[in-house]
């Protein structure tokens, strides 16, 4: 008796639909997917006066940092089309407090200071943290979430640079 194929172990179908907008991007941009969330910063405008992002809870803006960082990641790994169970691998091994950490090491000497002052509010409001992960490190994480959050309600353009610094997926 054989076994049974695992249905979610057939690879994705490539789409077939030219009207499809991914399907419309040129054959290179394909492996270029690392460019797609920063499309998603096109169009964007500040949602709020550095003033008035300065004046939310470093916490409040690594929690909009956490949803937006993740989104990016998320779409960074979309193309080309896999299993969902290998997308998930692939942005929890990004989305995790060590990783962040190491990004953000990468960032340091691109940040102004003001850029630097947000990601230290965002470190030192980080005063638990899980088991699994030590307190500097998760500090360091919020720290990144915080100026992601600050940067995506008042600077889009600017996170739109900084994106390509962290190298996704490198060690």
């Amino acid at each position: 008796m054989s076994p049974r194929a695992n249905p979610r172990d057939r690879p994705v179908p490539p789409r077939a639909d030219p009207d499809h907008p991914l399907d419309a991007l040129p054959p290179g941009a394909v492996s270029s997917s690392p460019f797609l969330p920063l499309a998603a910063l096109e169009t964007a405008q500040p949602l709020l006066s550095s003033k008035e992002a300065q004046q939310l809870s470093p916490i409040v803006l690594a929690y909009v940092g956490d949803a937006v960082y993740e989104l990016y990641v998320r779409l960074h790994y979309l193309l080309p089309p896999q299993r969902i169970d290998l997308y998930h691998r692939q942005v929890v091994g990004q989305v995790r407090a060590e990783q962040q950490c190491g990004y953000l090491q990468r960032l340091q000497d691109q940040l102004t200071e003001v850029e630097r002052s947000i990601v230290r509010r965002g470190r030192n409001a980080a005063t638990s943290h899980p088991k699994r992960v030590s307190l500097a490190t998760y500090q360091q994480a919020t720290g990144l979430e915080a100026l992601v959050g600050y940067l995506y309600l008042t600077d889009p353009e600017r996170l739109k640079a900084l994106w390509p610094y962290l190298r996704l997926g490198s060690p």
